[in-house]
């Protein structure tokens, strides 16, 4: 019997589980280096975006006037506060309508440390926005993204000052989008985004942004005691509203009594009517005595023109809403079905 023979087979079977123990532990190794690897990207993602914006976020202190005086004779005020950020470098602030709404004195504090009185230039309920100016120079402005580009899943960064903690970060994803939330003056706004990027009192009026450091959104609602459901007004909205807001003082809307969402057309239906756009606007529901249900609109028509204006989203409705006048008669092309449709319709001036 040739025992050196056995000896080395032995040798060969011991070693090997010390073998297999080595190439898992390569294995594991190499897997923990390759997450860390991905952990290491999500948070330079994060660490850069937020560093590109933070300088542009700024604490809002607002007053407003009380009953009654205070022990010295003046009149008694209440403290509120919210979050904002600067558009232009020459001191414009994008908030919340609901943050400065009749505020009788409003103070900012920049990202710097620097405190600046504020006044409003335009205040717009209906969307919960709100456009106010500082006095203050070396500002920084924030880059606009584009909300119609979003999807749902992509990463979102908010960055406020919940319960006065300052440039506070959260990050999460974008939930969904057309969303369509009711602001506290009672108006629906549409073509809203839901994120899991948490928000607390404060960050109402700071900025919602992407991985690049572009701004997406408004952070304007939280839904109480849910975890995870918060929304932001998209960015699209806010730069026209903003703009309507510089122009005027204020938003002028014409009203036709429809809810509705941003949908996607079908290509077939797109390339059999050659429309401009491959989204239009659903009909949700129609409110009754409406310019809309006067018109006869359905609920699950497809909006896609407005005067012969092609309308994609929620926004490009809302936009050409505002520019048309109140009970001057226009057009409506929906899609009804697969059958192309042309409806009268005479908006009324929005109470």
């Amino acid at each position: 019997m040739n025992l050196d023979g056995n000896s080395a087979f032995f040798e060969t079977l011991s070693s090997l589980p010390n073998a297999q123990l080595s190439a898992d532990s390569e294995r594991s190794a190499a897997l923990a280096s390759g997450d860390a690897h991905l952990l290491d990207a999500y948070s330079r993602s994060v660490t850069a975006a937020v560093e590109r914006v933070s300088p542009s976020v700024v604490n809002i202190e607002v007053f407003h006037s009380a009953t009654g005086k205070t022990r010295s004779g003046e009149p008694r005020e209440r403290r509120g506060g919210g979050s904002g950020f600067v558009f232009t470098p020459d001191g414009l602030i994008l908030t919340n309508s609901h943050v400065v709404h009749d505020a009788t004195r409003i103070e900012v504090t920049i990202a710097d440390g620097r405190h600046a009185p504020a006044h409003t230039i335009g205040d717009d309920p209906a969307t919960d926005l709100a456009v106010i100016r500082i006095d203050a120079h070396g500002l920084q402005a924030v880059t606009f993204g584009d909300s119609q580009q979003l999807r749902p899943g992509q990463m979102a960064i908010a960055i406020g000052n919940p319960y006065g903690f300052q440039s506070t970060v959260t990050a999460g994803v974008i939930s969904a989008l057309g969303r369509s939330l009711r602001s506290y003056s009672g108006r629906l706004i549409e073509d809203v985004i839901q994120t899991d990027a948490a928000l607390n009192p404060g960050n109402s009026g700071g900025p919602l942004v992407d991985s690049s450091g572009r701004v997406i959104g408004v952070n304007t609602a939280t839904i109480l005691p849910a975890q995870g459901i918060c929304f932001a007004i998209g960015i699209n909205t806010a730069k026209f509203v903003a703009s309507r807001l510089l122009r005027d003082g204020k938003i002028r809307r014409s009203y036709i009594g429809v809810s509705a969402q941003t949908v996607p057309i079908h290509r077939r239906v797109v390339r059999f009517y050659s429309l401009a756009r491959e989204t239009g606007v659903v009909v949700v529901g129609t409110e009754d005595r409406s310019p809309a249900r006067a018109a006869g609109l359905r609920e699950g028509d497809v909006i896609v023109a407005l005067d012969e204006k092609p309308v994609a989203g929620v926004d490009d409705l809302h936009r050409l809403l505002t520019d048309a006048q109140a009970g001057v008669r226009c057009t409506l092309t929906v899609i009804r079905h697969t059958e192309r449709l042309t409806l009268t319709i005479f908006p009324e001036e929005a109470k």
